[in-house]
């Protein structure tokens, strides 16, 4: 008779699938699927706002949820002040690229097989925020990226955005020209529709909602790429950030401004996606919740 190994007892007989471990009888043998068949990868993408001031929130959040790959954003901290050894202990490696005060993006992986690629968003070699890296990690490329929020609009700040997003676009393409496995992620400062945004009337003129950044999201998405959350939550009502001001997690008047967009190969393979809703509650927590997809096994 066969019994279960590393403790896994709810494996059955599944005769399609290829497998290198082997049990039975001399007679009959039975053969069970590698345990990693069954595993799903779950990425995140999380703006921190203050990785020093909030790390408490994101070492807790680590812990209960153990996720396999986080994109952080809004590390606020230089490069020599980011929690690595903290992190580390949590059982992650990180790529970050910090910046003093301002913006600042990491890349944690539980996996040992990351490699860092580039740590700025192709286009303009005098833009010098901390905004964007880019690493492969078990063989998928992952892009965490801060994109400029762009207020007051009209105005250089949302001129910036729109430049930005540009680049962000130009630089997709040749992702998905490559045609490998492709996530992009992090905080885009975009409600791409009317359905992510608490009472979108109020918004019509903030750099978040305008056509001109809507407009942009879009030319983003034309390219092919799968919007995660709306692809397996279509008409729900989902934000990721609630203001501190006049109680709006209370309230729950959000925006939804973290995406992930999936290239084909990563799209067929999505199994989940959702909001660490609860996160947002936490006494002392970011302004943002926690994001994250489930992917399967390749």
């Amino acid at each position: 008779m066969c019994h279960t190994f590393f403790g896994v007892a709810h494996l059955t007989k599944v005769s399609n699938i290829p497998c290198l471990f082997w049990c039975g009888t001399s007679k009959v043998n039975t053969i069970y699927p590698l345990i990693s068949y069954f595993r799903k990868m779950k990425i995140a993408t999380y703006n921190i706002n203050g990785v020093n001031g909030h790390l408490p929130i994101l070492l807790r959040w680590l812990s209960e949820t153990a996720p396999d790959v986080v994109c952080l954003q809004e590390l606020k901290a230089p490069q020599e002040k980011f929690p690595l050894q903290a992190i580390t202990d949590a059982g992650y490696k990180a790529l970050w690229h910090g910046q003093k005060s301002w913006n600042g993006v990491a890349i944690l992986s539980r996996s040992a097989d990351i490699k860092e690629v580039r740590r700025a968003l192709p286009g303009d070699p005098e833009d010098l925020h901390s905004r964007y890296i880019e690493a492969v990690v078990d063989g998928i490329t992952v892009c965490c990226l801060y994109l400029p929020n762009g207020n007051p609009a009209p105005g250089p700040k949302f001129d910036y955005k729109l430049g930005w997003f540009k680049r962000l676009t130009a630089h997709a393409q040749t992702l998905w020209d490559a045609g490998t496995p492709v996530v992009i992620t992090g905080d885009y400062n975009v409600m791409p529709t009317d359905i992510d945004v608490y009472k979108p009337e109020r918004w019509v003129d903030d750099a978040l909602f305008r056509p001109e950044t809507r407009a942009a999201f879009q030319g983003l998405m034309m390219q092919g790429w799968t919007d995660a959350i709306r692809k397996l939550h279509p008409n729900e009502k989902i934000y990721t950030f609630w203001d501190y001001f006049r109680d709006a997690y209370g309230r729950d008047a959000g925006l939804r401004i973290d995406h992930f967009l999936l290239s084909p190969q990563l799209d067929k393979r999505l199994r989940a996606a959702g909001v660490d809703h609860n996160v947002r509650g936490w006494e002392k927590s970011s302004d943002h919740a926690p994001v994250w997809i489930e992917l399967a096994d390749k």
